[in-house]
């Protein structure tokens, strides 16, 4: 289990606000208690909370990888079962890796494959690959929701983090229930209808769902759905 946070901004220089994200990343310190690893530059500020399990130098994060002369930065919490099939394919397409860790895979399939990448991985997870070239942040959420993750879009600033009390910790959201959050609590809990956190600004990412957002706005996508097949066969 880690943890992982981050902030976008487009409109002004937030590089100088570390402290801010430091905040975020140590209330996941109990996700990820070993390590903590931060990624700063103008527009975005990404943070890591680290619970190692294999290759304890290779799978430092934030993970900068470049290609193409584009620069890419992963936070990820997760595991994927299907990382050596993934890593075969990737090196038949002439990639190389300098870890044994899955987050270097993850990172490689979306440089490849970009938002159909999701398609093609068997795991649980939740991720953030910013593009620094581009700009683009892309989010993304396992299948069936295994891992947390939540976000938070407000006066012109993109927020994510791995559980709500980390987005508390910046000081554009505050603890403040709204008037849907109250009809939650009363008709629903602990259940929670799709993309309600009960908290007013936040957002849950349901699962099987992604994020693109760029300068010219947010994209949000579902990605895969849970088929019903009736099946007619005697159990006789």
């Amino acid at each position: 289990m880690c943890g992982i946070s981050g902030w976008i901004c487009y409109w002004k220089d937030i590089s100088n606000c570390d402290d801010i994200i430091k905040n975020m990343a140590d209330v996941l310190l109990h996700r990820g208690p070993d390590e903590g690893g931060f990624y700063l530059s103008k527009n975005a500020l990404l943070g890591h909370r680290r619970l190692t399990i294999i290759d304890p130098e290779g799978w430092k994060q934030p993970m900068v990888k470049e290609h193409n002369n584009q620069k890419y930065i992963i936070v990820y919490n997760g595991e994927l079962y299907n990382t050596p099939e993934l890593k075969k394919e990737l090196q038949t397409q002439g990639y190389t890796f300098s870890s044994y860790s899955d987050t270097e895979v993850l990172l490689t399939s979306y440089i490849h494959w970009k938002e159909e990448c999701v398609k093609r991985l068997n795991g649980i997870f939740a991720f953030a690959v910013y593009n620094e070239t581009t700009k683009e942040l892309f989010l993304a959420r396992d299948h069936l929701g295994v891992k947390p993750l939540f976000f938070s879009l407000k006066n012109g600033n993109f927020l994510f983090a791995s559980e709500i009390k980390a987005l508390l910790r910046h000081p554009l959201i505050s603890p403040v229930v709204g008037k849907e959050g109250v009809y939650e609590l009363i008709g629903l809990c602990p259940a929670r209808s799709p993309f309600c956190a009960i908290f007013k600004d936040i957002i849950e990412l349901p699962p099987a769902h992604y994020v693109i957002y760029d300068p010219k706005g947010i994209t949000i996508k579902e990605y895969w759905e849970l088929k019903f097949q009736s099946i007619d066969k005697n159990v006789d």
